[in-house]
């Protein structure tokens, strides 16, 4: 064969791979509202920027060995998203039903393990079938395969999956070991095993969309991160939550420009935060008046929303906030933002990114099904996590910071760098008119005016326990500031703390209360 007809026969098949499982399937994948692969990662990386890898990979798909698709049902390589490489790859529904075969595997293995080798992201595309009932065990083989480079990665390059179709059995795994999930409205899905499997063992009736839609897994599992309302802006979404993010373990995240005043004061924060401790308020707002030009990226926003967490900027540098909310449940800890909060502070440790924590917290959520269910055990993820960072770390105490929630949530003692508090701030083991009922009962109910008696005792306990400055006086709170100088202290203190350098104790790793 001549080297024309080589470069004749490339061409075709490449023609073949990029038209995937034909014009029929494309346009069926149209109508339900999806992209198709190759169109996914044109909008998702920089234009031109793509690199294919294994593209003329095949396998065969039936007995018969009659049908080969060339590419094998997923798109994969390189390229750059606003200039940064990222290695990517893409499940093609359109061939198998973008099924997982062992080659298939292979194609996902080798781009994990480049990503890893050059320290770049790695973006998973999923929209699959699941495996390839025809090659037996060796596509579980190869799923297997791709678990263990999930599990290798974690911690080293940033792992990123979106779920823009179906994700189902044992495929839900490699996307649960990266580090954030982003689900389409409508279009995807993830389960164990499907409504059907269910009906026939547990005879229960249920819906795909309500056993592991989007919402089911943004705002009851907790098993994602994000939901989206459809293709476009689920890629928009991977740039934008790239940009507050390092390519890997040893690098910092990108610093962008900044217009933002330093000194800017914030006025809002007094405004927002009332004068009752028992009034609830909206830390969000807290949030938008501190950080840079008020973006901020929330991270699962639906589930767990006693406490907000997310990325945003301080002076340009990207920050991880972790905040009680006590417009919901008052801001208190429980089983589901416990666990959140956990995940998101290893995450921002594990990747070099300062966490800033502003507190309001009356204590862990009370009750027979929180006890039941774990609180202990899940409470101490979050204890444990803020324990174990050593990026900077800075609080704020807006407000109440009772109890064992006090110190879970980035205090002092778990050698949280600076620790600031307003000067309406209360610090204690308890809410002040509790621990009177308590201490003073007897008092109480032999005054003639219990009411009277009971405030002043209150506003005594305040003072002399819960005050701000009582916990300065012990060091235990650096400074107490006002809440206008906030975002000037902070970016102050992420500029000190900008080369730290704190070490855990010689180990092989410890155990995480799971």
């Amino acid at each position: 064969m001549t080297g024309q007809s080589r470069i004749d026969e490339l061409r075709a098949r490449e023609s073949l791979a990029l038209s995937g499982g034909g014009e029929a399937r494309i346009a069926r994948q149209h109508a339900m509202g999806k992209l198709t692969a190759r169109e996914r990662l044109d909008l998702l990386l920089d234009p031109e920027s793509f690199q294919e890898l294994d593209m003329l990979v095949v396998t065969k798909t039936d007995d018969s060995g009659s049908t080969q698709y060339v590419g094998d049902g997923v798109v994969s390589g390189f390229g750059r998203v606003d200039g940064r490489v990222v290695y990517v790859f893409a499940q093609d529904f359109t061939v198998h039903g973008g099924s997982l075969s062992f080659a298939n595997a292979k194609k996902i293995v080798k781009v994990m393990k480049l990503a890893m080798k050059i320290g770049a992201p790695i973006i998973a595309l999923n929209d699959s079938g699941g495996a390839r009932i025809q090659e037996g065990v060796k596509s579980l083989a190869g799923y297997a395969d791709i678990f263990l480079l999930n599990t290798l990665a974690s911690g080293v390059i940033p792992q990123i999956s979106a779920i823009m179709g179906p994700c189902a059995g044992g495929a839900v795994y490699s996307p649960a070991l990266t580090d954030f999930i982003i689900m389409v409205q409508d279009t995807s899905y993830m389960f164990v095993t499907g409504p059907d499997v269910i009906r026939t063992v547990t005879h229960e009736e249920v819906t795909k969309e309500a056993l592991g839609g989007a919402r089911t897994h943004n705002e009851t599992s907790g098993v994602a991160q994000f939901s989206v309302k459809d293709d476009r802006a689920c890629l928009a979404l991977i740039r934008e939550l790239l940009s507050f993010i390092p390519s890997n373990n040893l690098d910092d995240a990108p610093r962008k420009p900044n217009s933002d005043p330093v000194d800017r004061a914030n006025d809002v924060i007094a405004k927002v935060i009332p004068s009752n401790p028992n009034q609830p308020y909206d830390m969000k707002k807290i949030i938008a008046d501190l950080v840079d030009d008020g973006y901020f990226l929330e991270v699962q926003s639906m589930f767990g929303r006693s406490l907000v967490v997310g990325f945003a900027r301080l002076d340009g540098r990207s920050v991880g906030i972790v905040a009680n909310q006590p417009a919901f449940l008052a801001g208190v800890l429980d089983i589901d933002s416990s666990t959140k909060g956990a995940r998101f502070v290893r995450f921002c440790d594990a990747f070099n990114i300062p966490l800033i924590t502003l507190e309001d917290v009356p204590g862990f959520l009370p009750g027979t099904k929180q006890e039941f269910g774990g609180i202990i055990r899940h409470g101490a993820k979050l204890l444990y996590a803020f324990s174990e960072a050593t990026v900077p770390k800075l609080t704020v105490i807006t407000r109440k910071a009772y109890g064992g929630a006090y110190c879970v949530m980035a205090s002092k003692h778990l050698r949280t760098d600076i620790n600031f508090a307003y000067p309406t701030a209360e610090i204690a083991v308890m809410g002040s008119e509790g621990a009177v009922n308590i201490i003073h009962k007897k008092k109480i109910q032999e005054a003639e005016d219990g009411d009277d008696m009971r405030r002043k005792l209150t506003e005594e306990y305040r003072a002399k326990f819960a005050s701000p400055f009582v916990a300065a006086e012990q060091g235990f709170i650096d400074e107490v500031i006002d809440p206008r100088d906030t975002r000037r202290r902070l970016i102050q203190a992420l500029v000190m703390l900008e080369h730290k350098r704190e070490s855990l104790p010689p180990k092989k790793h410890g155990n995480m209360p799971l």
